[in-house]
């Protein structure tokens, strides 16, 4: 199976997750997860309609901006940050990135908010949260992420849209349901506190990142409206070179 037939397959899974749950697939973006794979399978994915891909390291996003820009001049992409990222690398992303879903730290946030008043420009991000405290894993705990929604709330140049997880690795996704339900409540919660961002062009908020190839049919029973699926699109990527 190629890729873009593994896309329209993750697309109709998306969709009867999303009848089961009651919800508007609409409302639910699929976020290719493309890295360590090639431009030749971004620009397949892209031409079986995905359109929003996910990159985990900056130095690779970079690249691939460059690539995508040389390969395919006017053609919309969406590109996401989702990996772990460093302050000194930032200013790589500023302008460049649809969304920031990995803040994990307010130096962090403060960080993209003083790069983003440098080009005059406004970032869309969200807040990581390490729900099932793995002590493997980045993020602000269940307990300090409000306080930190309440001091980025003034920000001039960021948009806080919501929170991001990654739950445990399982071969049974129902483990992470009460994680899902967790980021999800943590999501209200900010969103009746007027923690999030209002504006046109906004998506229905909260903002909820949450979901990968293994079990994001059930974050989708639990509210995710973006999830990020790689292998389960682009095959594996163990092998040399992947």
């Amino acid at each position: 199976m190629d890729i873009q037939a593994r896309y329209q397959g993750i697309e109709e899974r998306i969709q009867a997750a999303c009848r089961r749950a009651g919800r508007d697939p609409d409302k639910v973006r699929l976020i290719a997860v493309s890295k360590k794979k090639p431009l030749a399978d971004i620009m397949e994915a892209w031409g079986g309609g995905a359109s929003d891909f996910g990159e985990n390291y900056v130095q690779e996003l970079d690249e691939k901006i460059g690539e995508w820009e040389r390969e395919m001049p006017g053609k919309d992409i969406r590109w996401h940050m989702i990996g772990h990222l460093q302050k000194n690398k930032v200013k790589y992303l500023i302008g460049r990135v649809a969304m920031i879903h990995s803040v994990d730290t307010l130096g962090l946030a403060e960080k993209i908010e003083a790069e983003s008043a440098k080009k005059d420009t406004r970032t869309d991000l969200l807040l990581e949260v390490n729900v099932a405290g793995e002590e493997s894993k980045w993020g602000f705990t269940p307990e300090t992420v409000v306080a930190a929604g309440r001091a980025i709330r003034d920000y001039a140049h960021v948009r806080l849209l919501g929170l991001m997880t990654s739950a445990p690795y399982t071969l049974e996704p129902e483990e992470n349901r009460m994680y899902f339900r967790q980021l999800r409540e943590l999501g209200m919660e900010m969103k009746a506190l007027g923690l999030l961002a209002e504006g046109d062009g906004l998506p229905d908020l909260p903002v909820l990142s949450m979901g990968m190839s293994g079990d994001y049919e059930v974050a989708i029973e639990e509210g995710a409206t973006m999830v990020r699926v790689g292998t389960a699109i682009f095959g594996d990527r163990t092998a040399p070179g992947k």
